[in-house]
């Protein structure tokens, strides 16, 4: 049977991607397919019972989540043996509905690595008491210290007196917005942007105006036109990797952008969320114009989006005591018990071999992108994990979002990354998270083949 697989699905009365499911599932116990058999491709399937390929993916995934079958990269589709199933609880191969929505780095899967991020975990227990208290606000003095040798890493050499430890790359965000303009003034970003500073913004009634990019990111004379005609009091610029597009500002860039923001007296505010994450990636605005510059460096997308903490550089030891009252504030401290790992990992190197994972497993999964999807449709970083496709004539993002959702597939259309204007027809891909190489891969396949053809040819609609 093999590769010949050819159910009749008429005998079911259910739709077709959930015959397919039951055909498999009576197959396997009538003993017309036993363990290790290997599948039809889904391609293959689909033109075998004339139907759409989307169809038969949404049967795929379906027979994954009753463990009924596994994908192996490389090899295709088999069943699954129902001793092994059981024994192991069924769930290590699966292939079910993947969500491309979350922008979150790969999970180490590495047992030794797991084992060494969770003793750091359990030896903080030993102080756990003090940990459970109120902290001096900003960190301890090793606090700092591992924030300063974190940010070292990425050449941006500071002093305590303008280091800020917060609970989050949000918060900082918040502060620093609050502090450098007013309700009413004008904020600059990037035209396809982080969403979250759009809601920063409206929150403090900040009026945000788009600059217009190109593959390479914001445009340094826009940036000038827009100083003359709104007069900004600051600059957002998520510049490594940039969430969505994926862009990275080049340094004659970055100098031009800061000629601009010094003609002006406007405040950068840099988001180096990926900054770890390149292995050699162009100097930051925090080193070639430290005086403008407000930096914040998340770990969200380096070491986990749960540890919420974030190291925030101001121009000057004067300029960080407004931010800092403001973030006592809002937020009194950041977590002393995130702060402690944060602290112990990034000493004793833990911190650096996660980095080490995500970079090599980003690598890994963006080589499987460059394998499935047709080149002219995405940018993407060959670091990075998240990817941005620009949707070919005829589909929508919305329909091609619905026509995700409808194969147990999750992306993220581009209405909340657009400041200003008519969103472009394009969605973003994260490739992180608890997502397998294996169910990025059966994800990709489904999305290759709804870019190949019409969006009419997918329409799940009566």
């Amino acid at each position: 049977m093999a590769g010949g697989w050819t159910p009749d699905l008429k005998r079911w009365g259910k739709p077709h991607y959930l015959a397919i499911a039951e055909a498999l599932a009576d197959d396997i116990r009538n003993g017309h397919l036993t363990p290790g058999t290997r599948l039809p491709t889904q391609r293959a399937l689909a033109e075998a019972l004339d139907l759409n390929f989307t169809t038969v993916s949404r049967g795929y995934v379906e027979a994954h989540k009753r463990g009924l079958i596994e994908g192996r990269v490389g090899q295709g589709t088999f069943v699954v043996d129902p001793t092994r199933t059981a024994h192991s609880g069924g769930a290590a191969q699966r292939v079910g509905p993947v969500d491309f929505t979350m922008n979150l780095p790969p999970e180490p899967d590495a047992a030794a690595l797991q084992a060494r991020m969770q003793a750091s975990f359990s030896e903080l227990s030993g102080d756990l008491a003090n940990l459970l208290r109120y902290q001096g606000f900003g960190g301890t003095d090793a606090d700092k210290e591992a924030a300063l040798r974190w940010l070292k890493g990425r050449g941006v050499d500071t002093n305590r007196e303008r280091l800020l430890i917060c609970p989050g790359a949000h918060s900082a965000l918040f502060s620093v917005l609050g502090q450098v303009a007013r309700p009413g003034d004008t904020i600059c970003a990037e035209r396809i942007t982080y969403p979250g500073i759009r809601a920063l913004a409206a929150h403090l009634g900040l009026r945000l105006v788009d600059l217009p990019m190109d593959r390479h990111g914001v445009d340094p004379d826009a940036f000038a036109a827009a100083c003359t005609k709104v007069a900004p009091k600051a600059i957002y610029l998520n510049p490594l990797l940039q969430n969505p597009t994926t862009a990275t500002l080049s340094r004659t860039r970055r100098e031009a952008i800061i000629a601009v923001a010094r003609r002006y007296a406007v405040s950068i505010i840099e988001d180096d969320a990926y900054a770890r994450i390149c292995p050699a990636p162009p100097p930051s605005f925090a080193e070639l114009a430290p005086e403008i510059t407000y930096y914040v460096a998340g770990v969200a997308k380096c070491l986990g989006a749960g540890l919420r903490l974030a190291f925030l550089v101001t121009p000057s030891a004067r300029s960080a005591l407004p931010v800092a009252g403001a973030l006592r504030a809002a937020t009194v401290m950041a977590s002393p018990i995130s702060t402690a790992l944060a602290t112990r990992w990034i000493m004793d190197g833990t911190a650096e071999a996660v980095v080490q994972f995500v970079r090599e497993e980003s690598a890994a999964r963006q080589r499987i992108v460059a394998s499935l999807l047709p080149a002219e449709t995405y940018t993407a970083d060959p670091h990075g994990f998240h990817v941005w496709i620009t949707l070919p004539d005829g589909w929508t993002r919305s329909a091609f979002a619905s026509q995700g959702r409808s194969a147990g597939l999750g992306v993220v259309g581009s209405d909340p990354f657009c400041v200003a204007g008519t969103p472009p027809e394009a969605v973003r891909l994260c490739l992180g998270g608890p997502s397998t190489r294996q169910q990025i891969t059966h994800g990709l396949e489904v999305l290759a083949h709804a870019l190949e053809g019409s969006p009419a040819l997918a329409s799940t609609y009566i």
